[in-house]
């Protein structure tokens, strides 16, 4: 069954399409809802090279329609990239079966600390290859109820017999051939008892893409089209116009997904603040290098970076001056959490993070309107071809893509340079000249302001967009 909903206003045919109810969860409150204890546990599962701080906002948009916090865990995998080859071990990466033990185990700690009976599993991207590893070769078609597969590549990024066939998103290698294998009489990819549902864009999704051109190989056919992440047997949901991270992170997503949960729409498509103080909480992470071959420079890990530092300032929302001492200040220990903090509510922030071999990072932040304990901040590096520079600025968007030809978009008063057409790529970066004045980011309605800061003094900026 698949299903085509508009990016901004669409309609889910109707609960009755999907035939779900919220399965297993006790007796409705008087709201027509759930009652508090009826809310089933969801894991989250980050994609490739990612984090658990992306599924923040996803938490948010649960929260505000009365999920309990306690039952929302986004899992940090602390090697998120796949290995070239998945059967050849890789310093700092991790293969399927490893993913998926991982999994398995963060499972198992919800299920014990919830009393719960069975999960729902949400995954982006590499997040869902683990998903169904885990339903179908790790014994977990027990624990979960449902499994939502955000722009997962189910039969691959590439598809191309011969070809990087080792790698874990070959459509033609073991791995994806395995999972794709028939699962009953009518062909179907997947099977009960687990309930499946696939997001995918209709057509802006890098991953999914019949031309080579996001994985380095221009002009190559990948034999892959944007149905790629659609799997036969499970409710196929195609939303026009998102990205590749957005098929998860988009409040069009989260209705989806809610929907296909609970059997009705969500209340609050988009975050409502809270009225309680706004607490943040995180780690500090950073960048590994290959031990073995350290020429090949640095990748993304989610380990803790001990003895980092992390001061944390209210800011002036015109102009991203520091208002008064920190709010709170910390050097973090083995377990890498730099706070709780208290911050006022949809105020922005600047975090400076500081850390043995790393640039001084100062990441600017529009404000918080609920409290989160994954706000995980990576200590960056300067470039060596920015050592120079009097400032390096890069606006960052962690959750989504920057598209020029679908995305209103500034940055230091200008249209970002060197982002191509098309939704490929989530930063943009600039040179600013002159001594330290504020640098403004614009991306649809949000707004972020931040200050240029000397890279002579080895200090770089993010200025990161929440949505």
């Amino acid at each position: 069954m698949t299903l085509h909903l508009s990016r901004r206003r669409w309609l889910f045919a109707a609960t009755a399409a999907t035939g779900l109810a919220l399965s297993g969860c006790g007796h409705l409150g008087t709201s027509g809802l759930p009652s508090a204890d009826a809310y089933p546990p969801i894991v989250f599962v980050h994609g490739n090279g990612d984090t658990a701080a992306l599924w923040q906002t996803t938490l948010w948009r649960f929260e505000s329609n009365g999920w309990p916090r306690e039952r929302l865990h986004a899992i940090d995998l602390p090697y998120p990239l796949a290995r070239d080859e998945d059967a050849k071990p890789q310093a700092g990466r991790t293969s399927a079966q490893e993913h998926m033990e991982f999994l398995r185990s963060e499972v198992q700690q919800v299920l014990a600390r919830t009393g719960a009976k069975q999960v729902v599993l949400v995954g982006n991207s590499r997040g869902g290859n683990a998903i169904r590893n885990y339903v179908y070769n790790g014994g977990g078609a027990a624990q979960v109820s449902h499994a939502v597969l955000g722009g997962t590549p189910n039969h691959g990024v590439w598809a191309v017999p011969g070809w990087r066939e080792g790698n874990e998103f070959s459509g033609t290698g073991p791995f994806l051939r395995g999972l794709n294998a028939p699962k009953n009489a009518a062909g179907d990819e997947v099977a009960g008892p687990v309930r499946w549902m696939t997001i995918r864009s209709d057509n802006n999704d890098k991953f999914a893409q019949p031309d080579g051109l996001w994985i380095g190989q221009k002009g190559m056919a990948t034999n892959v089209t944007a149905a790629g992440p659609e799997l036969k047997g499970a409710t196929n949901v195609v939303i026009a116009s998102i990205d590749h991270r957005e098929t998860s992170y988009s409040p069009a997503a989260f209705e989806a997904t809610y929907r296909f949960i609970t059997g009705r729409a969500p209340q609050h498509r988009d975050t409502v603040p809270q009225s309680a103080p706004v607490v943040i909480d995180g780690k500090v992470t950073g960048l590994g290098v290959n031990p073995l071959d350290p020429a090949t420079g640095s990748f993304s890990n989610n380990l803790p970076v001990p003895g980092a530092t992390v001061r944390v300032f209210a800011v002036d929302p015109a102009t991203g001056a520091r208002r008064g001492e920190p709010l709170a200040g910390k050097t973090v220990a083995a377990d890498g959490r730099w706070g709780p903090v208290t911050v006022p509510v949809n105020a922005p922030v600047e975090f400076e993070v500081a850390a043995p071999g790393y640039a001084t990072t100062h990441i600017y932040r529009s404000g918080f309107p609920r409290s989160s304990s994954i706000v995980h901040l990576r200590a960056e590096r300067l470039a060596a071809a920015d050592r120079d520079a009097d400032s390096v600025v890069t606006l960052t968007r962690p959750r989504g893509y920057l598209d020029p030809q679908r995305d209103p978009m500034r940055l230091d008063g200008a249209a970002p340079a060197g982002v191509p057409p098309g939704a490929g790529v989530a930063s943009a970066k600039i040179k600013p000249t002159g001594p330290q004045r504020p640098v403004r980011a614009e991306f649809h309605s949000e707004v972020v302001v931040g200050q240029t800061w000397a890279a002579r003094d080895n200090r770089v900026v993010l200025l990161e967009i929440t949505r």
